[in-house]
């Protein structure tokens, strides 16, 4: 049994221990990621290899001087070596398109949420 070799991504992030055949996947494929990189929360994985990212934060209205609540959500590619479920708190880097409105592929899987 051949092991296929691991890529290195050039961030400072754990290599999934799974391997999968996918071209999609960073660390096993041909997907060079770039730009930025976020961290945040699965709340959904229900389409096939696509999970939905969502982070929030505070936005200062000048106007009001109070801050409002603001998320965002992305899309991004979920390679079955790392495959994140619901709750999982994430990392994502910026790679080229891969589909319509996917521009994101999870690199590292956290702890559940609290």
């Amino acid at each position: 049994m051949s092991k296929k070799k691991m890529r290195n991504i050039g961030l400072d992030v754990k290599t999934p221990k799974e391997t999968c055949k996918s071209k999609k996947c960073p660390f096993h494929g041909n997907l060079p990621v770039r730009g930025r990189v976020f961290k945040g929360v699965v709340i959904s994985d229900k389409s096939k290899n696509t999970v939905v990212i969502q982070w929030n934060y505070f936005n200062f209205m000048p106007k009001y001087e109070r801050y409002e609540r603001k998320n965002t959500k992305i899309l991004a590619h979920n390679p079955s070596c790392i495959n994140v479920k619901k709750g999982d708190v994430v990392t994502i880097a910026e790679c080229r398109p891969i589909s319509k409105k996917k521009s994101f592929v999870v690199i590292e899987k956290g702890g559940a949420e609290k």
